[in-house]
């Protein structure tokens, strides 16, 4: 693979999530590890993965449930590792949006040409390279903005705020969640930092004539306009 593969992995038993972890490593993939539900759900609306590694039964939000809000807006490549072995459970897994299934206690090389197949897939998909919200899109190669077919000049934590926006359209982003995935720092901002550049952003898109699509969701944040 040319390009470092990003993976999230979701599994609350520490042995497993770490030697899973470093196996990936080894094979030159860039990894993130939660350990919870509620902490994977974070890391996958903070940061961009290529697929998903997760457990089914997790403390604070179940591998079922997770798997759902994903698939609202996202087709990320989901592979359930999981002790369920059974058929009815391994059906409703895959009809609730997972991808692939691998029964607890598994091989890591087996796991391996899972996450390979899945990629294949994924990396065949049409429009993999364009994040799409009505008619905005993002080519992500090469990091351009069109708002009704135009091009909109944006610098790159404008179109970071942008894209952030429209991979979780439903979600409504704090201005501190925005500065943390954005900037990549957790420190403490004043609002005014993430207004100013979102101000910008609606400046741009008028003068291009193009439509604007961030809400604000006032006390609280921004999110996309249904």
């Amino acid at each position: 693979m040319n390009k470092m593969v990003r993976i999230l992995v979701v599994e609350d038993d520490t042995d497993i999530n770490n030697m899973t972890a470093e196996f990936l490593r080894g094979k030159g993939c860039g990894v993130e590890q939660a350990f919870s539900g509620t902490e994977g759900r974070l890391l996958w609306q903070m940061k961009e993965f290529d697929l998903l590694l997760l457990d089914l039964m997790l403390p604070g939000l179940s591998g079922e449930e997770l798997i759902r809000q994903i698939r609202e807006n996202s087709r990320i490549p989901v592979i359930v590792l999981t002790a369920k072995n059974a058929l009815e459970d391994k059906v409703e897994v895959l009809g609730g949006g997972a991808d692939d299934y691998l029964t607890k206690p598994f091989e890591l090389e087996e796991l391996w040409v899972r996450i390979q197949v899945q990629l294949r897939h994924r990396g065949s998909m049409a429009g993999e390279k364009e994040l799409i919200f009505k008619d905005w899109v993002i080519d992500q190669d090469a990091r351009v903005l069109k708002a009704g077919g135009k091009a909109v000049e944006l610098t790159a934590h404008e179109l970071g705020i942008v894209e952030l926006l429209m991979r979780h359209p439903k979600k409504v982003f704090t201005k501190q969640e925005i500065y943390e995935a954005v900037w990549q720092q957790d420190a403490f901002i004043e609002d005014k930092t993430i207004n100013v550049h979102v101000s910008n952003i609606r400046a741009k898109l008028r003068a291009g004539g193009a439509q604007d699509y961030i809400q604000t969701v006032w006390g609280i944040g921004f999110k996309m306009t249904e």
